[in-house]
């Protein structure tokens, strides 16, 4: 276990020593998308983009079970605007929040304009202020960023509409297939601390526990792609050798829109069995006020 983080009574895990308020706020609104950091391109593939609507159809329809009504999302730290772009081409209004435009304007430009650009904690202090409301209230990748996750939680109840949607995606880490791989010695780190852009590490079991004890009713969480089976063979482990690490993308990536394109309510059972077992790269919990 990284000496650095330390277990929350909530169950994930978390940096012990965090940075400042205005340390993480020039590391994300001057760094992360003006600088090449690990995996992330600027130019994506037709299959990419297909995968990244392939996920955003999924939430969807699980949207469309819990919430039909719903016509409006906020996205807490929209990164590149793919959601705001798939749910504003079903005819939503959208409203997104970053530290950047830089991501928008680089792959959704037509998204600008719904776009708020701050301290995206100021700014969803401004939109409870002002007494707004939504449907959806959709957290990508941000909640493993932000210094008290929390508190974040508990926030986001008063931006809801009645019967209203938080959905939330962190990675999974700290997973049952992460630490058996790290036991039987197909890697020799935990690959998954990624400093200083994690700050929390959440799992199957801490992420919607977390959730219940901010006042949350959990009704759905979904797992993906396992793409961390591949540790497991020495010809597709791409932590061992990270020249590996595209392919196994790549696979990722086209078993993904493959399965997608069965049908949706036994893709859904699929996701939301992975989801279960703490199976996938990611998850994704849906969530309602208690």
């Amino acid at each position: 276990m990284d000496k650095r983080l330390i277990q929350h009574e909530y169950g994930f895990w978390t940096l012990e020593d965090k940075p400042g308020v205005e340390e993480l706020q020039a590391y994300y609104a001057e760094k992360y998308y003006q600088q090449a950091r690990g995996s992330y391109e600027h130019q994506y593939s037709d299959q990419e983009k297909a995968y990244f609507r392939t996920k955003l159809e999924q939430r969807h329809a699980v949207l469309t079970r819990v919430t039909p009504n719903a016509r409006s999302v906020l996205d807490v730290g929209c990164g590149e605007g793919f959601a705001m772009a798939y749910f504003r081409s079903q005819g939503w209004s959208v409203k997104g929040l970053d530290f950047s435009a830089a991501g928008v304007e680089a792959q959704n430009p037509q998204c600008r304009e719904h776009l708020l650009v701050g301290d995206v904690f100021a700014l969803l202090a401004a939109e409870s202020a002002a007494g707004r409301t939504y449907d959806v209230v959709w957290l990508q990748n941000v909640l493993e960023h932000v210094l008290d996750p929390v508190d974040l939680m508990r926030s986001l109840k008063g931006l809801l509409t009645p019967g209203g949607v938080a959905v939330i995606t962190v990675p999974n880490d700290f997973s049952a297939v992460q630490r058996e791989a790290l036991e039987l010695g197909h890697i020799d780190r935990e690959f998954w601390v990624a400093l200083p852009d994690h700050l929390s590490y959440f799992d199957h079991v801490s992420l919607p526990e977390t959730a219940r004890q901010t006042g949350w009713k959990c009704v759905e969480l979904l797992g993906d792609f396992p793409i961390d089976w591949f540790l497991f063979h020495e010809g597709s482990n791409y932590v061992r050798d990270g020249a590996r690490g595209k392919g196994a993308h790549r696979a990722r990536v086209q078993l993904e829109n493959m399965i997608h394109r069965q049908p949706v309510n036994d893709v859904l059972a699929f996701w939301s069995a992975a989801g279960r077992l703490g199976v996938g790269r990611d998850l994704t919990l849906f969530i309602q006020v208690g």
